[in-house]
């Protein structure tokens, strides 16, 4: 599904570079589910963004099911974040002012679907992550849990092939936690989901089939 070759990340300043990723070749099958690992700056988050399609390398290719990527329009790009790849982020970014539903409606807005087919699929995905009785409430009524569900229930609800989850459960205590990895995970095994996961707990890192290790932006395994 991913392919990354030799991928390689520098942010440059007036004054200073910084080597965010080095030399970086890592395959993501279909079907896997893979956990990212190492400490804070590392370059997590930046692999993560370079394989959404958010960020574009400083050297190296990227493939999405066997195509390179780098060098497609913004348009192209664009279609392929919103029609391939679901977000999931530690901080939820859900938009206070509109309901749940309303919410996770959002990726359909970017596609010409109806207003009723979008509210069925904003429904079913709510349903998928056992949040039916919460449609119309706004995202401060609800736990860091539940909000964290909504996020999941908009990353889904475009069925895309890919997850990208950064942190998912950074914002949550250890039973909340563990419930977004088993819907996570349920997503993955009932729906061959790929999804690629940053975290720092490593109890939650050893539930997902692969670990890869980063330290000082590459890889250590």
């Amino acid at each position: 599904m991913i392919k990354l070759s030799n991928v390689e990340k520098v942010y440059r300043t007036d004054k200073i570079e910084t080597l965010a990723l080095k030399d970086i070749n890592l395959e993501v099958k279909k079907g896997d589910f893979l956990s990212v690992m190492g400490p804070s700056g590392c370059g997590k988050s930046t692999l993560l963004n370079i394989m959404g399609l958010l960020d574009s390398p400083t050297r190296g290719k990227i493939e999405i099911e066997n195509r390179p990527v780098n060098n497609l329009p913004d348009k192209k790009m664009a279609y392929l974040r919103n029609h391939k790849i679901g977000f999931v982020f530690q901080s939820f970014h859900l938009i206070n002012d509109l309901s749940v539903v309303d919410n996770v409606e959002i990726p359909l807005l970017y596609r010409r679907i109806p207003g009723s087919e979008r509210r069925r699929k904003a429904l079913a995905a709510l349903a998928k992550v056992g949040l039916s009785t919460r449609t119309k409430h706004f995202p401060s009524q609800l736990s860091g849990g539940q909000r964290q569900r909504v996020a999941i229930a908009r990353a889904i609800v475009g069925q895309p092939e890919i997850i990208l989850a950064d942190e998912p459960t950074g914002n949550l205590d250890s039973n909340m936690g563990q419930e977004i990895i088993d819907i996570l995970m349920d997503l993955n095994k009932k729906d061959q989901t790929t999804i690629v996961m940053v975290t720092h707990d490593e109890r939650i890192a050893e539930q997902t089939n692969h670990i890869v290790r980063l330290f000082d932006g590459s890889q250590v395994n």
